[in-house]
């Protein structure tokens, strides 16, 4: 197993969440909204390919957004560079008024960060490894301790916290990788297909979870589940050929196709010359 201090890239240790500098824009009835995710210009070629071209948005505190797209559309990519994973070709992103790619250890002290395949140690059991995130996140002793606990009773992990990782079903394993987001209790959350695996009763505990958490975060969720964008997410996303093709609450990106219905709506919008689709 690697030594803790290999992970600092992954998981620094916290830092209290800065003020100032960050931008703000009006919310419903005017109020002020903190942004704390922004998108500007952000763009990847691989080769000749753009995998992802131009994507702009901004993720304020209390808003919850259903990040879409079809596969290939380059909704993983995205994520990965506002993680800090994947160096964009151009543009920028900041997380609470950190640029990722200038200040990398910063901007990650505020993300909670679920990929695609979270990477885990199969030998470790669920509490050793949330141990594990806890000390390389500089937590240490009772707070370790509290933290790890808290993380365990979120994602519904005691039944399981002294099995071996390796054990675990699909779903399980997913709600591992769910735990170490939250650990270190970050302003913004980062979940890439969060309830993939998970059978119906896991899925409503995770969305629960999910509302419960975000008057106090700004939330990207990315799914290919239409009912999940439209039991919890406050926005919509849709993003085509590495584009965004639309921005809008679900309801009403619903409403613009004739049956009334969000799926109905995205396959319209997928599907269309992007000309059109904008």
């Amino acid at each position: 197993m690697k030594n803790p201090g290999d992970f600092l890239l992954l998981f620094p240790p916290p830092l209290p969440l800065a003020q100032n500098g960050l931008f703000r824009r009006s919310g419903p009835g005017g109020k002020a909204v903190e942004k704390l995710i922004e998108i500007e210009g952000l763009t990847k070629r691989f080769g000749a390919f753009t995998a992802v071209d131009g994507v702009t948005f901004t993720v304020g505190r209390g808003e919850v957004l259903g990040f879409l797209g079809p596969n290939g559309a380059g909704k993983s990519t995205t994520m990965k560079m506002l993680a800090g994973f994947v160096v964009p070709s151009a543009g920028r992103a900041r997380l609470a008024g950190h640029d990722v790619q200038k200040d990398t250890v910063a901007a990650r002290r505020m993300l909670g960060y679920l990929p695609e395949g979270a990477p885990l140690y199969p030998e470790m059991t669920v509490r050793a490894f949330l141990h594990f995130i806890a000390r390389v996140r500089g937590f240490a002793g009772s707070e370790a301790a509290r933290r790890v606990g808290r993380a365990l009773e979120l994602a519904n992990l005691e039944g399981v916290r002294e099995l071996p990782i390796e054990t675990l079903s699909k779903g399980f394993k997913r709600r591992v990788g769910l735990a170490q987001a939250l650990l270190h209790d970050p302003p913004i959350l980062v979940l890439d297909e969060p309830t993939d695996g998970l059978d119906p009763n896991q899925k409503h505990e995770v969305r629960t979870l999910i509302n419960q958490m975000a008057p106090n975060k700004a939330i990207i969720i990315s799914t290919h589940i239409l009912e999940e964008v439209e039991a919890v997410c406050s926005r919509a996303i849709i993003i085509a050929r590495g584009r965004v093709i639309a921005d809008a609450p679900p309801a009403e990106l619903a409403r613009r196709h004739p049956s009334g219905s969000l799926e109905e709506s995205f396959r319209a919008l997928t599907t269309a010359p992007l000309a059109e689709a904008a």
